[in-house]
């Protein structure tokens, strides 16, 4: 089992959905970087359940530092966050009928009958709590370096919001968004949606839209650790990542290269291009243009709808009808931990490039 993410900044995770708690250990920050504990709780309460369009499953997801800080600055030893599941109902979860659309089946194979299957275990959405912590940290580093990040819902159950216009002003707006998109009755319409679908016992999917502003050109490897490998490394670590697309993506195929190319120039001593079609990545390194990509996620496999399945204990075929607390659609609740992973992986990277000290906080 590998369950670490990162080369010169790595994160490693621990812990199950119903165990006694969840965690990361973060390794290669650097002696002196600010952690602002409120900055963490704001991260978390964007990925915390609400409402009708999430789970019942509330926790509060304090996110406790066991080492690696003091007087509220890293130390540069290993970074340990904990934290820990209270509101856990382990009696909803059978043991042998897999879940359509879950890793009960697969888990299974894997680990002999000897992983933990309550709430999903080590598979479970539960293990994005820590990397959300986690990325806090790391996105105000990078913050203080001038590097924003965001992610906003592009679509989700096929009502769609605006594309990124104003970047700086766009990602400033969704710092402050627990449900993030920019237009407020395109937020009513989805989250309309998402409880209609509830109220069927079923569930709905959508796409996240990420940007990096202010990424300095040269970043990244040109082939295995290429800026776009490195990023979906992480990104398809986040459960019910199912696609990725970077700049104009699909699309790009239908176009020729007259216009699928993005012209060059000079803006006073920088350099520009008049369009984004490759997101701000060529070669596999930066070019110092906003990094543009878009998720595709895939409806919660958790519905209360009679599914036709297997008992893979007795070997035969069965019909299960879930109970429990379950999210509708796992969308919004996903937008902060695309986020965050994103941080991880570009803040890798930067150290890479420039060394740990790199996200060091000055002054």
């Amino acid at each position: 089992m590998k369950n670490t993410l990162g080369n010169s900044l790595s994160i490693t995770l621990f812990g199950e959905s119903h165990g006694t708690a969840i965690g990361a250990v973060v390794d290669g920050l650097a002696a002196g970087i600010k952690v602002d504990e409120n900055f963490i709780a704001k991260q978390m309460d964007k990925r915390r359940a609400y409402g009708k369009i999430s789970t019942g499953r509330q926790e509060e997801d304090k996110a406790e530092i066991i080492s690696g800080v003091f007087n509220s600055f890293t130390t540069g030893t290993p970074l340990t966050i904990i934290i820990k599941n209270k509101n856990t109902r382990s009696g909803d979860y059978e043991r042998s009928a897999a879940r359509p659309g879950h890793a009960d089946y697969t888990g299974f194979t894997k680990y002999n009958g000897f992983e933990d299957f309550r709430g999903g275990g080590h598979f479970s959405g539960r293990l994005t709590a820590p990397i959300v912590a986690v990325g806090a940290i790391v996105l105000d580093a990078l913050k203080n370096k001038g590097i924003l990040i965001g992610t906003h819902i592009k679509k989700c159950a096929g009502i769609e919001d605006r594309n990124f216009e104003n970047l700086a002003e766009d990602l400033t707006a969704l710092d402050d968004k627990i449900f993030a998109v920019f237009s407020e009755k395109t937020a009513s319409e989805m989250k309309e949606k998402i409880t209609a679908a509830a109220e069927d016992g079923d569930s709905v999917g959508g796409i996240l839209e990420t940007a990096v502003a202010g990424l300095p050109a040269g970043v990244g490897e040109p082939w295995f650790d290429s800026l776009e490998s490195t990023i979906s490394h992480g990104i398809f670590s986040i459960p019910a990542v199912k696609g990725i697309e970077f700049g104009a993506g699909f699309s790009i195929a239908d176009m020729k290269g007259s216009k699928a190319n993005d012209p060059m120039k000079y803006d006073g001593k920088k350099v520009v291009t008049e369009t984004n079609n490759n997101g701000g990545i060529n070669g596999g390194i930066s070019n110092g243009m906003p990094v543009i990509f878009r998720t595709a996620i895939k409806p919660t496999p958790s519905i209360f709808k009679e599914q036709n399945t297997i008992d893979f204990v007795e070997e035969k075929n069965t019909i299960l009808q879930l109970k429990g607390r379950h999210d509708p659609c796992i969308v919004h609740r996903a937008a902060v931990v695309q986020t965050s992973i994103t941080a991880l992986a570009v803040a890798d990277m930067l150290v890479s490039r420039f060394g740990t000290d790199y996200l060091k906080t000055e002054g």
